[in-house]
């Protein structure tokens, strides 16, 4: 594998950032997941959702995936309602661009 050139923050090697989807994460009914996508960071790990059911949540990102999941406005993501109010939610998954575009291909975003 070659050496980078300094200043330079291209991937280096074959495929050249071409990402191949091997398998994508699909939220499950019985755990009672729903596809979201962020509509606004609040800041202190919690987002605003724009949920494929029709409702609006405030998501938290759980601590032990804060540091590992960069979350960004736009970016789609599984969320997983609480039970106790239907209005926030944990975020579980985020989803990478190509295995978004895999989701808008099989139907699975509107």
């Amino acid at each position: 594998m070659r050496k980078r050139q300094a200043g330079s923050n291209k991937p280096v090697g074959p495929g050249n950032g071409t990402q191949e989807v091997t398998r994508v994460r699909t939220p499950r009914k019985d755990r009672n997941e729903v596809l979201a996508t962020v509509a606004s960071l609040l800041g202190s790990k919690r987002v605003t959702l724009q949920c494929m059911d029709g409702v609006v949540r405030m998501g938290r990102i759980p601590g032990s995936k804060k540091k590992r999941m960069w979350i960004r406005e736009g970016d789609v993501v599984i969320a997983n309602p609480w039970e106790v109010q239907d209005s926030k939610a944990d975020v579980t998954w985020k989803y990478t661009r190509p295995q978004v575009e895999w989701l808008e291909r099989k139907g699975y975003l509107n």
